[in-house]
């Protein structure tokens, strides 16, 4: 069985893998998809973001379906066969923060690719996956390609339930690149009267439009183009910033209403902000890490037909053409979401 593993910066390599046998609760899976997700790339581009590393082989991905192919003792609700979306969210439901309700921010976090502990948490890129039965949600319905894309979906979700409620509110989205385009599927699924949506890149403008952005501005183009939002104090009810860039959070808070809701949910690096106009206009930051229980609701959007993902699936390649994978994922002007091919697909 083959993996894909990195051990650095633009050290990316097909490895060998264990075939191993499910335990009581667990099944094993077939992978057929795995999506490349932006943390993928930063750990193919720079070895890591922030001062996290990879100090080991670390095999990657998160954003993973496939096949049952055996069953565990004790498993009920699946059976070989099934297409399964497999949730990379394996809080330990011991620690302080999953008693609190909260195993999105689990102590002892087992987040599938993670360079975070080490040893590193070994990810999903891998022709075959034991996961416990309870991460896996049958995916009737949906085709491989759409079932990967359950988990960057679940994280706008969650980042919508941050914002709390939606119904005609007009909503911001800064950076349109999978998580934001994602965003705005989310928000107008959760009632968002109109949505804004900003991007330096005109391609990524276009699916934003496809997916439902009322208003789309090229703030590279134009870097104005927020101004008429900024009457009698802001015009802008939400915002959702998903580039993690500095600035495009600095250039759209002048547009927030007082006590608008600002949820970042986009990973960069550390930023600026200017305090003086948070506090002044009483804007509510709030930040958005990961999911959980977020991941069942989203295989049920998209298998019910109110989410439709589809249109995000620019590319596909065999494992094997890794390389041009990644590269392809790294290029924005020709991709949104790339997609690995498993030997299960």
């Amino acid at each position: 069985m083959k993996a894909l593993y990195v051990h650095g910066a633009k050290d990316l390599r097909l490895g060998d893998c264990p075939n191993p046998t499910p335990g009581p609760g667990e099944v094993r899976v077939a992978i057929a998809r795995g999506g490349i997700c932006g943390s993928d790339l930063h750990y193919y581009s720079h070895g890591g973001f922030g001062t996290v590393r990879v100090r080991e082989p670390m095999i990657l991905g998160h954003e993973v379906s496939g096949h049952v192919t055996a069953l565990g003792e004790g498993v009920s609700g699946l059976k070989e066969g099934d297409l399964v979306a497999v949730s990379p969210s394996r809080p330990c439901g011991a620690c302080e923060y999953c008693h609190r309700g909260l195993p999105n921010h689990c102590l002892n976090m087992a987040f599938y690719g993670s360079a975070m502990p080490f040893p590193h948490i070994q990810g999903a890129f891998r022709d075959v996956l034991v996961a416990k039965a309870s991460q896996c949600v049958r995916a009737e319905g949906l085709d491989p390609a759409q079932a990967a894309m359950a988990e960057p979906l679940s994280v706008c979700l969650h980042a919508v339930s941050r914002a709390g409620p939606l119904l005609g509110r007009r909503v911001l989205v800064t950076g349109c690149g999978p998580i934001g385009v994602l965003s705005i599927l989310a928000a107008r699924r959760a009632g968002a009267g109109e949505i804004i949506a900003t991007d330096i890149a005109p391609r990524a403008l276009a699916y934003a439009r496809e997916a439902g952005a009322d208003v789309t501005l090229d703030t590279l183009a134009d870097p104005q183009a927020l101004a008429p939002y900024t009457a009698g104090k802001g015009q802008v009810d939400v915002l959702l910033e998903c580039s993690g860039a500095e600035p495009a959070l600095v250039a759209a808070l002048p547009a927030m209403r007082p006590r608008a809701i600002v949820v970042q949910l986009g990973l960069g690096g550390d930023m600026r902000l200017p305090m003086m106009m948070i506090t002044a206009k009483e804007l509510d930051l709030r930040g958005s890490f990961r999911f959980h229980e977020e991941f069942a609701s989203a295989v049920r959007f998209m298998a019910g037909g109110l989410i439709d993902v589809r249109p995000l699936l620019t590319h596909s390649y065999r494992l094997a053409d890794f390389a041009e994978a990644f590269a392809t994922a790294s290029d924005r002007a020709r991709s949104m979401k790339v997609q690995l091919e498993f030997a299960g697909c």
